[in-house]
C-alpha cells in the first residue's frame, strides 16, 4: 500500500507515519513544514513540502497513491470562531478540492481525522454513540461535520471509500507547546517551564483522552479495512481537568500553580465517546492507560528540553 499522509510532519501525522513504516507500507508525507534534520525523518519516506491549497503540488504527491490520510487542520476549537470564513475556506473548501484531485487520480480510499470532541455539541447521553445528533457549537466542529457530509456524498456518487475518525482528545509525545490545543500537553509544558496552569471554569469539564499511538494504530487499521463511515476514536473513559492537574502533580515534583478563569461558551461540559463500533469493526482497543500516557508525555518533554538546552536550539524548533 502506498499511503499519502497529509500533515505527516505534525503531532498525530508523525505517529501515523511511524505506524505505516512499522507495518511495511510505502509512505509519502505532504506538509507545509520540513522535518529535515529532526528525529521524525524516515529514510524510506518521500517528503513533499507545500501548503494545503497548493493543488499543483498535491497533484504531484497523489500520483499512484492507494490511500490518503487527511490529518490537516488549519484551526482549533478555541480559535475557529474568531474567523469562521477563514475556517471554511482553509479547511472545508480545500478538502473538497482535494477530493476532486483524488478523483482525477482514481484514489478511492481516504481516512479523515474528524472530531469526537466537537461534532456532537453538548451531549444528550454519555458515552456518546455515533448516532447522536450532530450539533456543534464551534466553527471547528461545524466544518468537521460538513467535511464528513462531503465524504458521504462522494461515497454515494463516486464510490469513495472513506473512514472519518471522530477523535476525542489525543495526547502524547511530540505534542506542541503553543498552548492553544491539547490540555495534557499544554499543562505539562507549563510545568516544565515553571509557569502557572490556566483553567477555564472550575475544572469540572470532562474529556476523553486518547494516547496518540493508540490513535495512530486505529488510523492504519481503518485504512486496511473495508469499512466505510464515521467512527468514534477515544478511550471510552472520562477525566476532568481537575483530574489531569492531580495526575500531573503526583509526579511533577513541585506544587503546581493553578489560575482559574471564567468558563468559555464553546467548551462542552462533558464528552466521553462510545468506542464499541471501532472496537468491533477494526479489531482495535486503546492499550495505554491515561496515567501511563501522561508520564510518557512528561518524560518526552523533559528529554526535549534537555536536548534543546544542550544545543541552544529554540524549543519550538525541537517539536512537531
Amino acid at each position: 500500500m502506498l499511503a499519502l499522509v497529509l500533515g505527516g510532519n505534525g503531532f498525530i501525522g508523525s505517529h501515523v507515519v511511524d505506524r505505516l513504516v512499522l507495518e511495511g507500507h510505502s509512505v509519502r508525507v505532504y506538509d507545509r513544514r520540513s522535518v529535515e534534520g529532526t528525529e521524525f525523518v524516515h529514510p524510506k519516506v518521500s517528503y513533499y513540502q507545500g501548503n494545503f491549497d497548493d493543488h499543483e503540488r498535491l497533484n504531484e504527491a497523489l500520483d499512484s497513491v492507494d490511500v490518503v490520510f487527511h490529518l490537516i487542520s488549519t484551526s482549533v476549537p478555541s480559535t475557529s470562531n474568531l474567523d469562521p470564513v477563514a475556517d471554511i475556506q482553509s479547511n472545508l473548501v480545500n478538502t473538497v478540492k482535494l477530493l476532486r484531485v483524488m478523483e482525477a487520480h482514481s484514489v478511492r480510499k481516504i481516512v479523515y481525522l474528524s472530531s469526537g470532541g466537537t461534532v456532537y455539541g453538548v451531549p444528550e447521553q454519555s458515552p456518546i454513540p455515533e448516532e447522536h445528533p450532530l450539533r456543534p457549537i464551534c466553527s471547528y466542529g461545524i466544518v468537521k461535520v460538513a467535511i464528513e457530509n462531503y465524504l458521504h456524498m462522494y461515497s454515494r456518487l463516486n464510490g469513495l471509500d472513506y473512514v472519518a475518525l471522530r477523535a476525542s482528545n489525543p495526547f502524547g509525545p511530540r505534542q506542541g507547546n503553543s498552548g492553544i490545543q491539547g490540555v495534557v500537553g499544554t499543562f505539562l509544558w507549563k510545568v516544565a517551564n515553571h509557569e502557572p496552569i490556566d483553567i477555564y471554569g472550575d475544572g469540572s469539564v470532562v474529556r476523553d483522552f486518547l494516547h496518540v499511538t493508540d490513535l495512530a494504530e486505529l488510523c492504519v487499521s481503518a485504512a486496511n479495512s473495508s469499512c466505510v463511515g464515521s467512527y468514534n476514536a477515544g478511550s471510552g473513559c472520562g477525566h476532568s481537568i481537575s483530574d489531569v492537574v492531580e495526575t500531573i502533580s503526583g509526579f511533577a515534583g513541585s506544587e503546581l500553580e493553578v489560575r482559574y478563569h471564567e468558563g468559555r461558551a464553546f467548551d462542552v461540559p462533558h464528552c466521553v465517546l462510545d468506542i464499541s463500533k471501532a472496537r468491533q469493526m477494526f479489531n482495535w482497543s486503546p492499550t495505554i492507560e491515561f496515567e501511563d500516557g501522561v508520564v510518557d508525555t512528561w518524560n518526552w518533554i523533559k528529554k526535549q528540553k534537555s536536548e534543546c538546552n544542550s544545543t541552544g536550539i529554540e524549543i519550538s524548533n525541537c517539536i512537531a
